[in-house]
């Protein structure tokens, strides 16, 4: 009786055990799930934490390599803007020069119109006394630069240059021979002539049949008859080179020699 009460309480105790047992290995399993879990969780959180710092990473760098090219960029830009800071600065200079010179040339230009004024009242007064050859034609051309100092639409520098060139002409007067055709008065009557002239040398005059022949005299300002015979062939002469018609030589002409002192 006592044995079989034993063998119960023990089958009792091992089955409580296994029971327990049963129990503690269920609620390790169910730890162990949860554990596992757990870790699942975390590898995951642990993943997606990787990716998402990944992908700052590749933000970051392409965020800096931006940075480095935006950094060229604007270093680029500085070179620049210094360059175009220069030739600013150099062109505000030449503005300025040039504000200078236009100034200059404004005072300039109100210099030159008197002095223009001046050289062609020096040039009248200059042909008026010089030898009379072509005196229509010089003092037309004194009329016109005359004209022109009240034309608006005519710049003074174009009205010096006009001057300039009138100046020009006369100086070639003075070296050059010349025929031409004119008359004279001789003995009270017009007579046509031709005008044979050495520069402002001599200017000499004969009849279109060749029979009188003159000169200007300088002093007296006066024709002065020449002798027939011995100037006659010698301004035909001149007549022909002067005109193309013959090749230059010696001639015998009446030339003013200045007096001796």
């Amino acid at each position: 009786m006592t044995m079989h009460r034993f063998k119960n309480v023990l089958i009792a105790a091992v089955v409580s055990t296994g029971a327990v047992l049963g129990s503690v290995a269920a609620v390790q399993a169910n730890t162990l799930d949860s554990i596992l879990q757990v870790g699942e969780a975390k590898n995951d959180a642990a993943r997606k934490s990787q990716q998402k710092i990944d992908r700052l990473a590749d933000e970051t760098r392409d965020l800096l390599n931006d940075y480095k090219t935006v950094n060229k960029q604007i270093d680029g830009l500085k070179v620049y803007n210094e360059r175009l800071q220069k030739q600013i600065d150099n062109q505000i200079a030449r503005i300025a020069d040039i504000d200078d010179s236009i100034a200059q040339v404004t005072v300039i230009q109100r210099q030159m119109t008197p002095l223009v004024i001046r050289m062609i009242d020096g040039l009248e007064k200059f042909v008026a006394l010089d030898v009379p050859f072509h005196m229509e034609e010089r003092q037309q051309r004194i009329d016109f630069l005359r004209a022109n100092l009240d034309r608006s639409d005519v710049s003074v520098a174009e009205k010096f240059r006009q001057v300039l060139e009138a100046y020009k002409i006369e100086a070639e007067y003075g070296r050059k021979l010349d025929a031409y055709k004119g008359s004279v008065e001789i003995d009270g009557v017009e007579r046509d002539v031709n005008f044979f002239r050495v520069g402002r040398v001599a200017l000499l005059y004969q009849t279109t049949d060749t029979e009188i022949s003159g000169a200007w005299d300088q002093s007296t300002r006066s024709w002065v008859p020449l002798d027939r015979g011995e100037y006659r062939n010698a301004i035909m002469k001149g007549l022909r080179i002067a005109r193309k018609e013959a090749s230059i030589d010696l001639m015998n002409l009446p030339i003013e020699a200045p007096e001796a002192q």
